[in-house]
């Protein structure tokens, strides 16, 4: 297992994944790193590494991106998915961080501090020129009551400010909670004598600061920008500093980084820039450090995603349960893509049990990546499973069948351009194991090598399978054999299911051989 990491992490963090018996850890830099992405199995990055789909195609053993801190526009979200690779990162690890920096911002802003203090170290003395302001008393608009924005409205109270918030995903009770007033956006903008913004970048939030919003602000009001630098229009701030609407800013992220020396906006005597140094205190190093690293070592060794942004989100505990599940519904999805003809066109999942009252999303994806591995050259996973197949115009549906059952099961029925198949299958003692295709009880581990045979129920068939696979020397470990309680037509024979689960793979010659008899209809190999 290779781990890379491509910018600075903590010391504590780097000594723990050194610590993972095989694993060779590689401490690179953003301009090197790339040499080393050929044969990684994790990539851990910060902010300054572009992970883009060119990065992506250079690693194809790659199977989890880290990103040290809560932003990930610097990772290409939709490139990953589609690679199969999970991309998680660290929300809330360096909110203190952040939060503080803005109130810093906030306390400049306020008193002039920066402006005095160079002005006092170049020998002048302007004590009326720095006339400050108190923030008692002020107005603080919160747009965004994530983990910073609520660590920054809790510090701000104690300032004795009036805080106001806007976040679409708040409840009114949370915002009571947190002693902040509610209030949609014009509203914030128009109260707010200070304006501080802690979203995450998205379409809708891009350039939400512009000249149309400021338009909207006080006069005099002060903004803040200690998340992303592509929230704000640059050239309508510079325009609104310099006619006074807004009277000061200070922000730590940029648009482009680092700002170009001739940059407008470092001409303004009432700015505040710092390079993007808001999660920079070594505590919040540490703490994002260690949660990566742990994060990492979890997903490489369980298979338990936390804080994943590309894929669905469950916790610790509830991927712990249903992991055994997730491994039932891949090993199902993959016998019925074996044991199909046709292309196929849609896909039904079906959950019995006390299964079907939880989140299945993963278990869902699971069983599709199974279906899509018989014949994909790509490989799907449970994060890119959904994505490949919607691609391919596979048709999916889900159904939950909350009934008491003695057992928990997952069935899959696939409709193919020549017939349907429906396998059903269920975990015991922690294994997954099939229960039954097509209608048919036929009970065996989902595991090794299995000879898929499906008959017409007559005698000589078992006898014929033992004495094929005794003429090639194939053991057999396990024999289960299963029919049909009534022919499909009167008169018929009764149709039979018989998986046999041997010591070694079939060739194509073997399987040729058992379909010489006429009372057999069909022979597959699964294997796992």
């Amino acid at each position: 297992m290779k781990i890379l990491i491509a910018e600075p992490l903590a010391q504590a963090g780097i000594d723990k994944l050194k610590q993972q018996a095989g694993w060779d850890v590689v401490v690179s830099t953003p301009s090197e790193y790339q040499q080393h992405l050929a044969d990684c199995d994790a990539l851990i990055v910060r902010s300054a590494v572009k992970v883009n789909a060119d990065v992506l195609r250079k690693a194809p053993r790659l199977r989890v991106i880290g990103r040290a801190g809560v932003g990930v526009d610097n990772v290409d979200l939709p490139a990953a998915t589609q690679a199969g690779v999970t991309v998680m990162n660290t929300p809330g690890g360096n909110a203190v961080a952040v939060a503080e920096q803005t109130l810093g911002f906030m306390l400049s802003l306020a008193r002039h501090i920066p402006q005095a203090a160079a002005s006092t170290k170049a020998g002048k003395w302007e004590k009326k020129k720095f006339m400050g302001s108190e923030l008692r008393g002020k107005t603080l608009g919160v747009v965004g009551l994530g983990a910073i924005g609520r660590e920054v409205l809790l510090r701000a109270k104690a300032f004795g400010m009036r805080i106001v918030g806007h976040d679409p995903y708040v409840s009114q009770q949370a915002a009571n909670d947190l002693g902040v007033e509610l209030v949609e956006l014009d509203a914030l903008y128009a109260e707010a004598d200070y304006l501080t913004v802690h979203v995450a970048l998205t379409p809708e939030t891009t350039k939400m600061i512009n000249a149309t919003s400021i338009a909207k602000m006080k006069d005099g009001v002060k903004i803040l920008n200690c998340a992303r630098g592509e929230l704000l229009d640059s050239h309508a701030l510079v325009a609104a500093l310099e006619s006074g609407k807004v009277s000061g800013a200070a922000l730590d992220v940029f648009d482009t980084e680092p700002l170009p020396a001739d940059h407008p906006l470092l001409k303004q005597e009432n700015l505040i820039a710092t390079p993007h140094i808001g999660a920079s205190t070594e505590e919040a190093q540490e703490i994002v450090g260690h949660r990566i690293v742990d994060q990492i070592i979890q997903y490489l060794t369980e298979g338990v995603a936390i804080h994943a942004v590309n894929m669905p989100a469950m916790s610790k505990e509830a991927y712990r349960a249903m992991g055994p599940f997730i491994t039932l519904a891949e090993r199902l999805g993959l016998f019925a893509a074996y044991v199909s003809t046709g292309n196929p066109a849609k896909v039904r999942i079906t959950y019995s049990g006390r299964i079907a009252e939880q989140n299945t999303q993963l278990v869902r994806n699971a069983a599709l990546a199974g279906l899509l591995n018989r014949s994909l050259s790509m490989k799907a996973n449970l994060v890119n499973a959904m994505q490949i197949a919607g691609d391919r115009g596979l048709s999916i549906s889900e159904c939950h069948e909350k009934r008491a059952a003695h057992v928990d099961t997952v069935r899959i029925e696939l409709e193919t351009s020549t017939r349907t198949v429906t396998v059903e299958g269920a975990v015991v003692l922690d294994r997954p194991r099939l229960l039954m295709v097509d209608g048919i009880y036929c009970e065996a581990m989902l595991a090794g090598h299995l000879l898929v045979l499906k008959n017409n129920d007559v005698p000589g068939v078992i006898g014929f399978i033992g004495s094929i696979l005794g003429k090639h020397g194939v053991n057999i470990a396990n024999f289960s054999l299963g029919r049909e309680e009534q022919p499909a037509n009167p008169g018929d024979p009764l149709t039979a299911i018989a998986v046999v689960e041997v010591d070694a793979f079939l060739n194509d010659d073997v399987i040729a051989e058992l379909r010489q008899n006429p009372a057999i209809r069909g022979a597959r190999m699964v294997t796992f």
